[in-house]
């Protein structure tokens, strides 16, 4: 075991589960979690980290601000990667209160602990302290047919999802400026692969697919996204963590951009290949009423963490996307319980069930 200790907050869900496989797997560092273990979470996500012995769960709630300021004292971190959130869209137009506690005041609470932590530390041990913050590219707005999210682009949310992530990254800025607390901010493009709770995109479709049920797609399918293999972006995290420079914001993006239709015709084309049926399953994509303040284009300028730290995405979208669908054919034990008891396929978040 590394000398290397570093708390993940979020830690059982999709980007925070790779996050805790990477550094234990290939840093060899110890790991604590701290995960309240809602229904985007699951405990086989991260079963192999915990079997090596360099990997803890601790269930908690970070909105519990003084507990969460009890752990960091307790497990002295050299670094905190703070992933915990509510993160799905469509949840946040019929339920945004999860997301202005989580996301918001979760974040508060985790920085407070934080710099009340760091403020006990001297010399060398308080200079290497880092506490990243991870974000999206959502707080950026929406893009026209040209140009990239740099650092420098202005916030604009659509949602209540991405305005409770625009303005816990304020905080966690405002922390830095105010009190000096070393903190990072990086903003991601979506994430895609292995362990990615089923009610998102590509889970969806593919699962979907399998089961030859209709394939939904917002609109006309025309809104583009930047995709990022989640393996990828732990590799990032780790190294913004480890080498960001505090006060500073990474923006951190895999440079593949595909409109909503093509991606998930390539998922029908690849389980055509692999797993072939009488019909072509792209028959079965549906077009649907589109989400409501659907942004219409996000894409990321990865250039200042490429260059400043040496980062690269070692998968295109084409590659990543074959070894997701691989992964999701070959582990129906770790899905296949979510789509029976949480999660079975159903659209959520239309706009009039705001009130309910």
């Amino acid at each position: 075991m590394s000398d290397k200790k570093v708390i993940v907050t979020g830690g059982a869900g999709f980007i925070g589960s790779a996050v805790v496989r990477h550094l234990v797997q290939d840093q060899q560092a110890e790991v604590v979690i701290i995960d309240k273990m809602t229904y985007a979470a699951t405990r086989g996500s991260i079963a192999e980290a915990e079997r090596s012995g360099r990997a803890r769960l601790i269930i908690e709630d970070i909105c519990n601000q003084p507990l969460m300021a009890e752990i960091i004292a307790r497990e002295k971190p050299q670094q905190i990667l703070h992933l915990a959130a509510e993160s799905h869209v469509d949840r946040s137009i019929s339920g945004p209160q999860a997301f202005v506690e989580t996301n918001v005041v979760g974040t508060y609470s985790m920085l407070e602990g934080a710099r009340a932590y760091w403020n006990t530390l001297t010399g060398a041990a308080k200079d290497a302290f880092r506490f990243l913050h991870v974000s999206t590219d959502e707080v950026y707005g929406s893009l026209g047919a040209d140009g990239l999210f740099t650092e420098e682009t202005p916030y604009d949310p659509s949602s209540p999802y991405s305005a409770s992530k625009a303005a816990s990254d304020h905080l966690a800025k405002a922390w830095q400026r105010t009190y000096g607390l070393p903190v990072v901010v990086s903003n991601c493009s979506n994430n895609y692969g292995p362990y990615h709770f089923p009610e998102k995109l590509i889970p969806l479709v593919t699962l979907n697919a399998l089961e030859g049920k209709p394939l939904p797609v917002y609109g006309k399918g025309d809104n583009i996204r930047d995709w990022l293999f989640v393996e990828d972006h732990a590799r990032a995290l780790a190294l913004i963590a480890s080498k960001g420079r505090p006060g500073e914001t990474y923006n951190v993006g895999g440079r593949n951009e595909r409109t909503n239709l093509q991606v998930v015709e390539a998922i029908c084309d690849e389980l055509d290949r692999v797993r072939p049926v009488a019909e072509p399953r792209r028959n079965l994509i549906t077009f649907v009423a589109d989400r409501p303040g659907h942004d219409h284009r996000y894409a990321i300028d990865a250039t200042k963490l490429e260059g400043e730290l040496g980062w690269r995405a070692q998968e295109n979208f084409e590659s990543g996307l074959r070894k997701t669908i691989a992964w999701y054919l070959e582990n129906e034990a770790w899905w296949g319980p979510l789509r029976s008891n949480v999660y079975s396929g159903q659209r959520l978040g239309l706009a009039e069930k705001a009130n309910a």
